[in-house]
Order: structure tokens, then sequence, then C-alpha cells
């Protein structure tokens, strides 16, 4: 175990980071008490730190300048050290930085948007509570700009490519070897700004002693390619949105730019940047190679040897309704190092429950703090004595409680499958409105016949847009959407039912169409009929082929999904496919209903389906008995 110094509770309600989508949200400053931490309480349990140390700083100074790599390009970074009457500290202390993506600061995209108050965030610190709380009790923070983007000279060369990678490892040596460092350094952030935490830790810079990565992707192709399915409007949205980061949203000029020349030399060279709408358009197998991009050298989970071999402390932060809540419980599951995992009950970026917001930013402020004083300044508060998971179980909207465990995927839970069969439910309107059971079909031949409609969708306000600033996350009501899709439906049921887990899907097709994609979502009916988003899986039927994952996939299957492996779907005749749906942590209600969804297409969130016409069928029969499996919790 790696130490860097020198010498469940109920919540009332349910449902921030600078990642795929910008915070565009200015926090409130958060003021120190007056009290000593010899005369505060000393409290260290989840979501509260209080008594271990002073909050010695009530101000802070910013500097930037530019730092040469090996290879001659010179990379932004702003540095943000506690002050007393204006003057840094020289006091040598812990640095916590963030390789970003995007700017090294707010600001840009703060004047963007109007934000009146935009001229007077000058860093990453000046945009957050969190950050403020970390400079404020004896914390360096930086945020250095990746090449290719911000006011970074160079070309950006695709996500997390070697370059950036190596970039790091230099980044933290220099840091650590500064005067007002101890040489401990810590790193932040979240979405790209997670990734490149276990980007850089598998590099192994000897000075990083710990890092946080929020919610972070583990493999990406799983996130653009779901199931061999594009993920064209969270893809279109980002690399417009990274686009006018880089060549129109000019960012703030590093100190000893002046006139702002550097500035324009470093946005002249952004303009050949890897195009991400372009090529990934062309890369849709896991092992395509595109204009130097290939998911095998451009992606985390390949260096999973590397970053276990360096055994960083890590803790892992996600919530539910993120796009890589998969990837979190992977991280988790294959990770080596020191770790803790905490899920909640949050989206990526923001949703319309204000208290929510509130409650994740309080959490993690709280969480980040005594994870660094643990790791970075030898603070003996008992954060790696704490239960190593904890997560949300979401109840009904604006309801939830926090869980503890000590393994991933939990060991008291126990398998359930609900069979698709003959109607009607009586619950919806839609095309067959057929039930879920317990029960095993026993008819010899059965099946639902559905002309695939392209208009199905799960809306514009899902975890998908969510993740790219493309608005707060908010599932309507999807009743309409049922109704022109294959449902099955339980019954009112007599008990609660906690679902705990990765659900898991077995589909026994046909279609007049030798490809279709199949979609599959899990959904709660309340006792007035509404239908609320829970969870959703994907495949492309030519991406069914199954294969041993190069990791632990916690049993889940595994499409591989190389070139090679796609197979045409015999037309006419019955295959079967199996997929996992994004986990979970849910309370079916008593008196509520489970439905299962199955789409032919996302028109609002993925590509168009290869044959848009074709009608696909749901066997559900003795031979072909198509059902999901839920994982259901065991009583305490």
């Amino acid at each position: 175990m790696r130490r860097g110094f020198t010498s469940a509770q109920p919540i009332r309600s349910r449902l921030r980071p600078f990642g795929f989508t910008l915070v565009l949200a200015v926090f409130v400053g958060w003021h120190p008490a007056v009290l000593t931490a010899q005369q505060q309480e000393r409290i260290s349990e989840f979501g509260k730190y209080e008594g271990y140390t002073e909050a010695r700083y009530d101000e802070w100074v910013t500097h930037s300048r530019y730092l040469e790599m090996r290879d001659g390009v010179r990379l932004a970074i702003d540095v943000v050290r506690p002050a007393v009457d204006g003057k840094a500290t020289a006091e040598p202390l812990p640095v916590i930085w963030t390789h970003s993506r995007y700017h090294r600061s707010p600001q840009a995209a703060l004047k963007q948007f109007g934000a009146g108050n935009a001229d007077r965030i000058k860093s990453m610190v000046d945009a957050s509570s969190d950050l403020k709380r970390l400079v404020r009790h004896g914390y360096v923070l930086a945020a250095a700009a990746v090449r290719g983007s911000g006011a970074s000279f160079g070309r950006y060369e695709g996500l997390f490519s070697p370059s950036e990678t190596r970039d790091a490892y230099e980044i933290t040596q220099w840091l650590a070897s500064q005067p007002w460092c101890d040489g401990n350094v810590g790193m932040h952030g979240g979405s790209y700004l997670g990734i490149t935490q276990y980007m850089a830790a598998s590099q192994a810079p000897p000075a990083l002693k710990a890092i946080f990565p929020n919610v972070a992707g583990f493999d990406l192709y799983d996130v653009i390619y779901p199931g061999g399915v594009y993920r064209l409007d969270m893809v279109k949205h980002w690399g417009d949105l990274t686009r006018q980061l880089d060549t129109q949203w000019l960012p703030q000029r590093v100190e000893s730019d002046a006139e702002g020349q550097q500035l324009k030399l470093a946005v002249a060279e952004h303009l050949d940047n890897w195009d991400v709408i372009k090529e990934f358009r062309v890369a849709k197998f896991r092992d395509t190679v595109a204009s130097g991009y290939s998911y095998l050298t451009h992606n985390p989970a390949p260096y999973l040897a590397q970053i276990n071999q360096a055994q960083v402390p890590a803790y892992h932060w996600c919530g539910w309704d993120d796009i890589f809540i998969t990837d979190a419980l992977l991280w988790y599951t294959n990770y080596r190092g020191p770790q803790k995992l905490a899920v909640g009950a949050w989206p990526h970026s923001q949703t319309l429950d204000r208290e929510l917001m509130r409650e994740r930013s309080r959490l993690l402020s709280a969480e980040q703090h005594r994870w660094f004083d643990y790791w970075l300044k030898g603070i003996d508060n008992g954060v790696m004595d704490d239960h190593p998971v904890r997560f949300a179980t979401l109840d009904d909207p604006g309801r939830w409680q926090w869980q503890t465990a000590t393994t991933w995927p939990l060991s008291a839970t126990r398998s359930a499958q609900f069979y698709f069969a003959a109607g009607f439910s009586g619950s919806v309107k839609s095309v067959n409105d057929g039930q879920l059971t317990e029960s095993k079909p026993q008819m010899a031949e059965a099946r639902d016949d559905y002309p695939v409609n392209p208009n199905t969708t799960t809306g514009t306000a899902t975890r998908w847009d969510n993740a790219v600033g493309a608005g707060v996350l908010n599932y309507p009501d999807m009743t309409s959407n049922d109704e022109q899709s294959l449902t099955y439906t339980t019954a009112p049921l007599s008990e609660d039912l906690p679902v705990t887990g990765h659900p898991v899907v077995t589909l026994f097709v046909q279609s007049t169409s030798d490809d279709a994609d199949f979609y599959v979502l899990l959904e709660e009916v309340d006792a007035n009929g509404k239908s609320r988003y829970v969870t959703e899986g994907i495949l492309r039927a030519s991406h069914r082929q199954l294969a041993d994952a190069p990791w632990n996939n916690v049993g889940l299957p595994y499409q591989r999904s190389f070139e090679r492996d796609k197979s045409k779907l015999p037309i006419g005749q019955v295959t079967k496919l199996q997929f996992d749906l994004h986990p979970v942590s849910q309370i079916f209600n008593a008196g509520h209903r489970i439905r299962i969804a199955v789409m032919g297409a996302d028109k609002d969130n993925t590509e168009p389906p290869p044959a848009p016409d074709a009608t696909i069928s749901i066997h559900r029969s003795k031979p072909y008995p198509s059902h999901i499996q839920l994982p259901i919790r065991s009583s305490d």
C-alpha cells in the first residue's frame, strides 16, 4: 500500500464533473469555521469529514505558464496556491492536478453561455466548491490542458493517445519537483478528466500517490459502439463541443503571453486535430485502426496490467444514471491497488432534482478531502477502514437509501428469470401487450412479430444527452414509446422487489433481414400506469458472437466485436442473442409492475437500424424461452 506522506445512512431524496460535460454553474464558496481542528469534533464517515485538519487559508493565487514536453510540445498549466494577504504560502504542500481535454478553467464556456460572473473565474478552483475546500485545507491545485486543446500547443491525436498519456508522467514529476510541492501528487476530475487519471497511473510516475476518478470510462468501444451500434447523437454532440473549444472558444492566455500571440499559434495547430465525428464513424469494430487511432492503444482498458502494476490508490466514483456506470463497476472489479467505490443516485451531469445535485456536491467534497488527506498527508482518518463499496438503492423517484458491501457483484443475491409470455397484461396498448412471468413457457411454438418502427426513442434528455452537455437528465413517461414497441409486463407486484446488479437478457429472434438492432428497456410502471425508465441494453445481431473477455467481466456476456467476428443473421432462422443491461440498484415497489420494452431503433440517440423496414420476431416458447435475468438482493 502506498502512502504519500513524508513525515449507511438513509437519504431523503434521489437522483458535477468537468467531464464530457462542461460545468457551467459556479458553486457558492465555502467559508471555513473559526475553530481549530483540535477544538472541533473529529468526524470521518461517508459524506462527513470534520476536525482532522484546519482550514488555514481563505484565499489563493493563480499562476500560469507553459511546460515543454520531451518532444518540444508546450502545454498550458495553471497552478493555484493557498495564499495569505495575496501572497502564496512558501510552505511545501501536496499537489492535486487534473489533465483536462477542455480548458484550464470554464471561463470561455461560461462566456459563451452569457454568465455574468465569467471574468471572475480565473481557474477551476474559482468554479468549484470542493476544490476551494482543498485549497483552504492546504493543497496546491493545478490544471493542464492536454496537447491540442485550450492554450496548449500540439495536435490532438485522438482520445487518450500514447503521447497525451506520457505527458501525464512528465507533468506529475514536474509538479513534484517544485519547491512549493512536498513531493506528493494526486489527481482529480470527472469523465475525460477521470479517465486521464487511470492513464497517468499506467505510466507509474513515482510521485503519483492517489487518484479520485469521477465518472470515468473503462472500455471506450462499449460506450461509443455498445453492442456494435453507433451512438451517433452523443459522439456528434461531443465532437462539435470539443471542436468549438479547440478552435473557437478561446481560453485564457498564460501569463507570459501578454499579447496573446502564443495562444493564436497554439489554436492554429488545433485546426489539424483528430476529427472525432469523422474517425469514430468508421471505427466500427474493436480492432479497427482509423487515422492512427486504435481502441487497443487509445483506451484505458488495454492498459489494465500496467495500471494494476502501479498500485496507485483509487477512489472510483459514479452514479447509476451515468453513461459510465458499467465501467465504474468494471474498474472496481479489475483494479488491484488500494481502492474504494461509491455509486450514487445521480447521472453524469445535471438533473432537475436540485436537492440531489446539492447532495452529490456535498458527498464528493467530503470524500475527496478525506481520501487525499489519508494518502497525500498521512492523516489516519480511517477512510480505508470504512466499507469498500457504498451504493444508493433507488426507491420511488425522489427517494433512495445508501447501502454498503464488501464485494461487487454482491454476494447476497439470487438470480430470478422473468419469461416473455403471451398477453394481455392490460397495462399498455403496445404492439402485443405481452406478459412477464416467472413461469417457464410450455408452448411448442410461440412468438411475437414486430415491424421495426424507426421512430421509437428513449427521448432527448437521456443519460447519453446528459453526458455531453445537451441537457439535464429527464426521461419522459415511457408509455407512448412502449405503445410503439413490443412489451412484456408483470402483474402488480405483491411485495417490494430489490434488484441490485447486472440484468442479462436472452432473446431468441428471427428477422426478415440479415441484420437488426435489438434494444431492451427495463422499466417500472406505477399504480397510475406511468412507465419510468430504469436501464437499457443494446445489441446489433451481427455482433452477437460471444467471446472470453480480456478482463474480469463479472460473468456477463461479452461481444468481442472484431471485424472477423461479424456474422449475418440467418434470415428466417431462430437465433440466440444474449447481452447485459446497464447495472442498477432499484426497488420495484409493491403494487407496481416490471416492464420490458423491445425496440428496433432509438431514433434520437443512435444510428438508424441496418434494415429499417424489417420485421423481427421474438420467440417465447418452450424450446426458445426469451427472458430477462434479474439479480434480486436478499433481505438483510
